[in-house]
C-alpha cells in the first residue's frame, strides 16, 4: 500500500459531542461532509458521524449526496451548493434537502416532486455578504418567496447564511451580515413563508461564538429551531481566532481524527558533495543517511514542504525527518542520518503525529483546510 490514512471513529465521535457541547442541547448540528469529508473520505466519515450521533449531514452537491444516502439511509442530508435543473427529480426520490436561492430552483423541484406526489423539503440561502450563492434580500428574496408560496410540492423548513469571516472576532463584517440575515427573517415572515431552522453559523463561527446567542434568540422569536454546520471542526482543526477580543470555545477541546501514513521503500547513503532532487537544489555538505518514501504533490504532499522552501518533514520513529531537495511527483527523500536503525518497511507519518494539518499549510502558504482536503490516499477507520 503506498500511503494510507487512519480515521478515528472516536474522535469523530468527540468532537461532535464538543460541539454540541458548546452550542447547547437546544441547537441541532450538521455535520458537513462535503468535499469527501474535508479530505478524510466521506465513505468513512459519514457513517461514523451518524455512528457517532449525528442526525443531519452536509454535501456538496447531488453527486455526493446521493453516496452518503447509500451509507446513511435514515440521515437528513443537506446538499449545500448549486443545484441544476436536471437534478430535480433524483433529489425529491432520494429525500434529499437542497440549498435553493432562485425561483428556478423552487419551480425544478416542484415539478419532480409533483410528478412522484411527494413533498420537495428545501433551504433557502441568504446572501448577506458572501457573493457567492444566495437571494439578495429585498426583491431578489421576495422573488423566491413568491415562487415558494405559489409551489405545492415545496416545503421551506430552513432559511440560512454564510459569514465571510466569522473567525474574526467583534468583526463589523459579521455584524453587518446578521443584520441584513435579521431582515431576511422579517421579509420571510411577512410573506407567510416562516422558517423551521434558522442557521448562520460555520466551525469558526461556533468557535468564536458570538454569533450563537443572536441565533438562538431570532429562532426562539419566530418559533423556530437553531442550527450550525461544523465542518473542519468535526474533524479536529479551527482556524485561529482573530481579533482583540478573541477567544476560542471549541480549539483545545478538538481532536485531530487523521493520521496519513507511508513506509519507507529505500534507505541509501551519500557523500558530502552529492546532490538530491529535481534541479540538484540540495548539495549534502557531509555523509548522510537518507530514506525514499512513496509521497509527493500527486498525493497531496505539497511541493511547498521541499527544503529551502517550506522545510518540511515526516516522522519516522517519533522523529522529524526533513525532507531533503524537491518533493516530486510520487516520492520525497528525507534526511534519517540522526535517527537510528531506520529499515525499509518503517511507518512515516506524513501527517498526524507530530507533524499537523496546521504545519503542512505553513510550509505551503495556505490553510489547513487546504491541506486535508488535497490528501489522495486509501481511508480506513479505526
Amino acid at each position: 500500500m503506498k500511503s494510507w490514512v487512519e480515521i478515528s471513529g472516536a474522535r469523530l465521535a468527540h468532537n461532535l459531542r464538543v460541539v454540541q457541547e458548546s452550542v447547547g442541547e437546544d441547537v441541532e448540528v450538521l455535520a458537513v461532509v462535503k468535499a469527501n469529508g474535508y479530505g478524510h473520505g466521506a465513505e468513512v466519515v459519514a457513517p461514523a458521524l451518524v455512528a457517532g450521533g449525528a442526525k443531519w449531514l452536509g454535501v456538496t452537491d447531488l453527486e455526493e449526496g446521493l453516496l452518503v444516502r447509500g451509507l446513511a439511509p435514515a440521515t437528513r442530508i443537506l446538499v449545500m451548493c448549486g443545484m441544476e435543473s436536471g437534478d430535480a427529480e433524483a433529489l425529491v426520490a432520494n429525500d434529499l434537502t437542497q440549498v435553493v436561492w432562485t425561483a428556478e430552483h423552487v419551480c425544478a423541484l416542484d415539478a419532480a416532486a409533483r410528478a412522484v406526489g411527494r413533498e420537495a423539503v428545501v433551504h433557502l440561502e441568504v446572501d448577506t455578504g458572501m457573493g457567492r450563492q444566495g437571494a439578495a434580500v429585498g426583491a431578489e428574496l421576495d422573488s423566491v418567496l413568491e415562487a415558494l408560496r405559489a409551489a405545492e410540492f415545496v416545503k421551506l423548513e430552513g432559511l440560512m447564511t454564510h459569514f465571510c469571516e466569522s473567525e474574526v472576532a467583534g468583526s463589523a463584517v459579521t455584524a453587518l451580515q446578521l443584520e441584513k440575515f435579521e431582515r431576511a427573517i422579517t421579509q420571510g415572515v411577512a410573506a407567510g413563508v416562516a422558517p423551521e431552522i434558522l442557521h448562520v453559523g460555520n466551525s469558526s463561527a461556533v468557535d468564536e461564538g458570538s454569533s450563537m446567542a443572536w441565533v438562538k434568540s431570532h429562532a426562539q422569536e419566530i418559533g423556530a429551531r437553531a442550527m450550525v454546520r461544523p465542518g473542519l471542526a468535526v474533524y479536529g482543526h479551527c482556524l485561529p481566532v482573530e481579533g482583540a477580543s478573541a477567544t476560542a470555545h471549541l480549539a483545545a477541546k478538538l481532536q485531530p481524527v487523521l493520521t496519513w501514513k507511508t513506509q519507507v521503500i529505500g534507505v541509501r547513503e551519500v557523500v558530502a558533495g552529492e546532490t538530491v532532487g529535481y534541479g540538484a537544489t540540495f548539495t549534502a555538505t557531509q555523509p548522510m543517511k537518507l530514506a525514499l518514501v512513496p509521497v509527493g504533490y500527486a498525493d497531496g504532499f505539497r511541493r511547498a514542504a521541499s527544503s529551502g522552501l517550506g522545510d518540511g518533514w515526516v516522522v519516522i520513529a517519533g522523529e522529524r525527518a526533513m525532507v531533503v531537495g524537491r518533493v516530486s511527483m510520487n516520492l520525497t527523500v528525507v534526511d534519517v542520518s540522526a535517527i537510528s536503525g531506520v529499515a525499509v518497511g518503517d511507518v512515516a507519518v506524513v501527517l498526524g503525529e507530530g507533524v499537523s494539518a496546521e504545519d503542512h499549510a505553513v510550509w505551503a502558504g495556505t490553510i489547513s483546510y487546504d491541506i486535508l482536503c488535497g490528501i489522495r490516499a486509501r481511508f480506513l477507520l479505526i
